[in-house]
């Protein structure tokens, strides 16, 4: 199939890395991990004729976004429509055989997702009758000019009529934070012409709708974070809140059966992990399908139409499922490919509406991800790309899922990259504290910074610990004021685990990590002297109270209200805990790397860590890189800081 493109992605892989392989065969070039595919987000058509793409050149250091379009029987380019510099098609959607749906973003940068700009645009697909649908630049770019105005807010496709029609659900939510309301269009996606089916007065909120396209539930989070679920009542038109059984209780809908009469929710009745459960429409009766005493039930895979879920499990450790029908069409294919790719992870990606056609996933702690095209008439599955070519499986290192119990008596979770052929005692070792924090975690799939420090010698430890995702709303809760106390010992009872298991030289250890995870490694070291070596900080915070000074959390009473009750408000605390103004206490090498243009953790941060340390007389290492974000864009400072990053680590703890 699509396996031409493969070979042109192997192809130009070897081309870079034959001269870097030369010099060292043993060692895998640092190019290799921060390279990713040319080829991302395919999508099948209904018919099963085609698939488009997100495709991306690169050139000069730049990447250029294209959306392209194959035919799949001649296996030729049918057409491909490139995207303005820095923007790029995140997600597209087929609302016929003909015409697709983009939605646009901007490319931020390599530690961020890409943030969706609120644009939509459609294309047939060879190229012709292309619209500008909705976003800021209505007036100017659409052939239409709907309603000789532009649209101040951002427009998110809600969803397909399970009939293809040419029409698409499409959530509106405007940027004034005085438009308290968010509206549901049905729009034609060659006319541009909307037709509002549903608005609630709630800001930001998202609709939850039947398979026969009735409106039946909203939810979002009001000015204080707080979770607000309603639901419509076809009686009187109007919506009403869904009572909460107790104060605590989560219950999250996002799908219904195949019939509607039956609502699929996640739910949290104390505080504990969410479980999966089944409610009638008519009766309310609510009954447990899935379960797990520790993790949240929130991995999904879905069957084709009408696209209901077939599967559910969690992602602590090595994720686990279990299947919600047995003798479906989903659970019985995923069953037959999860035997032909023992170890590893399948997840659907997209059917075809007959169901004939599918496109999978199939990755692991090794495997960055391998994309197939199966033609269920056939039988065959056939490699249309790898998300990472540059990385072979079999040189990568095992993610090994382990717990231990942290100084509060709390059982916590996480993982340990092992370096291969290096034993498992008396390692080098590097924590990796995530991003976030609240609600982030890290998973058993391939992880790119935990693989290549790896490669180079170093056993990785990553920690979810308190405030962390997916091991429910106590656990989130837990985290909240305590970024710079609780969660730091947390990760420093996970280091002081590895040593006393044998695993890690308690001379050789080192803390890196980005944004969040750059507060941590500065924080940490603080919080525990003597026990690291070393700590570098990439895209971080190191200055509390300069987050309320930020235009964006002062401008939006949202964000203001989550740091508020996220960090607290006390002064003392906010100074006690912020590394920039607690230089001195620092006593080991630092590397500080940062983005000029970072609108995520301000460059002033990174700044002000610097001169803090400048102040304190401790020398450091430093990277500030013109023109880039949250993380860095160009392959060749990807791979600079890299560099820079294993030569720090080399000097101070060695391999």
């Amino acid at each position: 199939m699509l396996n031409r493109l493969r070979i042109f992605t192997a192809i130009a892989a070897l081309s870079l890395t034959n001269a870097a392989q030369a010099a060292d065969t043993n060692l895998i070039p640092v190019a290799d991990f921060v390279r990713s595919s040319e080829f991302d987000t395919p999508r099948l058509s209904p018919d099963g004729k085609h698939i488009a793409m997100h495709v991306t050149i690169k050139k000069e250091d730049r990447d250029f976004h294209l959306m392209t379009v194959y035919d799949l029987a001649s296996l030729k380019p049918v057409s491909s429509i490139g995207m303005p510099i820095y923007q790029l098609p995140a997600d597209f959607h087929w609302v016929s055989n003909n015409r697709l749906v983009v939605e646009m973003a901007k490319d931020l940068g390599w530690r961020e997702a890409p943030s969706w700009t609120g644009e939509l645009l459609a294309t047939n697909i060879d190229g012709t009758k292309q619209e500008y649908l909705y976003g800021y630049e209505m007036f100017i770019r659409s052939n239409k000019g709907y309603s000789g105005r532009n649209d101040y807010g951002y427009g998110y496709v809600q969803g397909m009529p399970d009939e293809r029609n040419g029409n698409f659900f499409m959530r509106e939510v405007k940027w004034s934070e005085t438009t308290k309301r968010t509206f549901l269009y049905e729009m034609n996606a060659t006319t541009a012409e909307r037709k509002l089916i549903a608005e609630i007065e709630m800001p930001k909120f998202r609709f939850l709708m039947q398979h026969d396209n009735q409106v039946r539930f909203a939810f979002g989070s009001d000015e204080e974070n707080d979770y607000i679920l309603k639901r419509f009542n076809n009686q009187n038109n109007k919506w009403i809140d869904v009572q909460r059984k107790n104060k605590k209780e989560l219950f999250g809908p996002f799908a219904f059966s195949a019939d509607d009469k039956e609502l699929l929710a996640t739910v949290s009745m104390e505080g504990e992990p969410r479980a999966l459960v089944r409610e009638s429409m008519v009766s309310g009766e609510r009954r447990t399908v899935v379960s797990d005493k520790i993790g949240d039930v929130n991995t999904f895979l879905w069957g084709p139409r009408p696209r209901t879920p077939f599967a559910a499990g969690t992602r602590i450790g090595i994720p686990k499922l279990q299947y919600l029908e047995d003798e479906s069409v989903g659970a019985k294919l995923h069953k037959l490919l999860s035997g032909k790719f023992p170890g590893q992870f399948v997840n659907f990606s997209a059917f075809s509406d007959d169901a004939t056609k599918l496109i999978f996933r199939v990755s692991s702690d090794r495997n960055p991800g391998d994309i197939y095209l199966m033609d269920r008439n056939t039988g065959k599955a056939e490699l249309l790309f790898s998300a990472s070519p540059r990385i072979d499986p079999d040189r990568m290192a095992e993610r090994r899922p382990i717990e231990f119990k942290a100084r509060n008596g709390t059982v916590l979770h996480g993982y340990l990259t092992l370096p291969p052929g290096r034993g498992e005692k008396k390692l080098p070792m590097i924590m990796l504290p995530h991003g976030g924090p609240l609600g982030i975690s890290d998973a058993w799939f391939f992880d790119a910074d935990a693989q290549f420090l790896a490669s180079r010698g170093y056993a990785v430890l990553q920690i979810n610990y308190r405030g962390s995702g997916g091991r429910g709303p106590d656990f989130l809760d837990a985290g909240y004021g305590q970024y710079g106390t609780g969660i730091q010992e947390d990760m420093i009872d996970g280091v002081r685990w590895t040593i006393a298991e044998g695993t890690a030289d308690p001379d050789r250890i080192c803390i890196f990590g980005a944004s969040f995870g750059g507060y941590s490694a500065m924080m940490s070291v603080i919080r525990a002297p003597g026990l690291f070596k070393c700590a570098v900080g990439f895209a971080g915070v190191y200055d509390l109270p300069m987050i309320f000074g930020q235009d964006n959390t002062r401008r939006n009473k949202g964000t203001f209200n989550f740091f508020k009750k996220a960090l607290g408000e006390n002064k003392a605390y906010l100074e006690g805990n912020s590394p920039a103004r607690l230089a001195e206490k620092i006593n080991v090498p630092v590397f500080l790397a940062h983005g000029e243009k970072d609108e995520t953790a301000l460059p002033e941060q990174a700044e002000a860590m610097h001169a803090a340390l400048i102040k304190a007389g401790k020398a450091h290492e430093w990277m500030m890189v013109p023109k880039e974000g949250h993380g860095f864009y160009a392959e060749k400072n990807r791979v600079a800081f890299y560099e820079k990053l294993e030569a720090f680590l080399a000097k101070h703890i060695g391999k």
